[in-house]
């Protein structure tokens, strides 16, 4: 080039142009990734809700045909039916405990916590922190994606019933946990008291319980024992976890109410604005005949009106 001559200016939209296009397909690549995730999780979701309300009806109907087709034939042998029989007492607390468990069930889908001032879909805040099942919005309030409602005082969504627990029906939530619990611990001593008599097993080591599943399915591979023992063994399993999951489950949930928390505001790690006492805090959820409550699955609680809580 020339001394003096003139550099050619380069024309900087032709070159900024195409990175502008590269960062716009790139913006949408991950847009359209993250629609497909939020799908694929939100269908997973949906699936969930469907099947879990399936296998708590299967294993409920399965208890009751182990209860009164093997448990008690075989454990009280007594054709005795009279008031003081050996089976009247275990077959009461049975049906005492899966009555409050059922009650409190059906107490619990029929008292949703949905608002029925607020019908159709409201806009999220910007602020949401729920990206998949539900949006939090303001004044306290959720709306939930599988439920279509809007939740006051959300706390979670619960699988097993279909729908969210609020404060409507967080009492009858927690019973329905305390009664599931208690039915399945009184099933797993039924369940070991039958494997001891009509199978001669000792649970006298703790290391029995403990090596029986492993050692019951080898055995059925080998032809020594029946479909039918090792589906006990396996039943044995699931009454021990889902009464420990209820029971630790239970206690966390006393526990928010007693604090007047929800576990959507402990996950947003929200303080709860409720500082009422704990006292104050249990009778709003239980109400004041709470004793009666924990006997029957009976309506207990006032509830509040759907005022507007203060804003977050």
């Amino acid at each position: 080039m020339e001394p003096g001559a003139r550099t050619p200016r380069v024309n900087k939209r032709i070159c900024v142009a195409p990175l502008h296009f590269r960062r716009l397909r790139g913006a949408e690549k991950d847009s359209s990734s993250t629609a497909a995730g939020m799908f694929t999780r939100m269908l997973k979701l949906r699936l969930l809700n469907a099947v879990a309300p399936a296998y708590f009806f299967t294993a409920t109907v399965v208890t009751f045909i182990l209860h009164f087709g093997f448990f008690m034939p075989t454990i009280f042998p007594s054709s005795d039916t009279s008031p003081g029989g050996s089976t009247t007492v275990p077959t009461v607390v049975f049906l005492f405990l899966m009555f409050n468990a059922l009650g409190n069930y059906a107490m619990t889908i029929l008292y949703p916590a949905a608002s029925a001032d607020e019908m159709a879909v409201p806009v999220c805040s910007p602020h949401c922190s729920d990206k998949v099942d539900a949006h939090y919005l303001l004044n306290g309030r959720h709306f939930c994606k599988l439920c279509k409602k809007v939740i006051l005082k959300r706390d979670h969504h619960c699988f097993f019933t279909g729908n969210c627990i609020g404060n409507k029906n967080m009492r009858y939530f927690i019973m329905f946990c305390i009664y599931t619990s208690c039915t399945c611990l009184y099933s797993l001593v039924l369940g070991v008291a039958f494997l001891t008599v009509e199978y001669s097993i000792s649970f006298e080591n703790p290391l029995t319980f403990l090596t029986l599943l492993p050692l019951s399915t080898g055995y059925f591979f080998t032809g020594t024992i029946s479909g039918l023992q090792l589906f006990l063994v396996l039943m044995l399993y699931v009454w021990l976890g889902i009464g420990l999951v209820c029971a630790g489950f239970c206690c966390q949930q006393v526990l928010l109410v007693a604090r007047g928390q929800t576990w959507c505001q402990m996950q947003r790690r929200q303080l709860a604005e409720n500082r009422s006492p704990w006292r104050s805090n249990l009778t709003d959820v239980f109400g004041s005949n709470w004793a009666l409550g924990l006997i029957l699955p009976v309506h207990t609680a006032q509830m509040c009106s759907e005022e507007p809580l203060k804003q977050d």
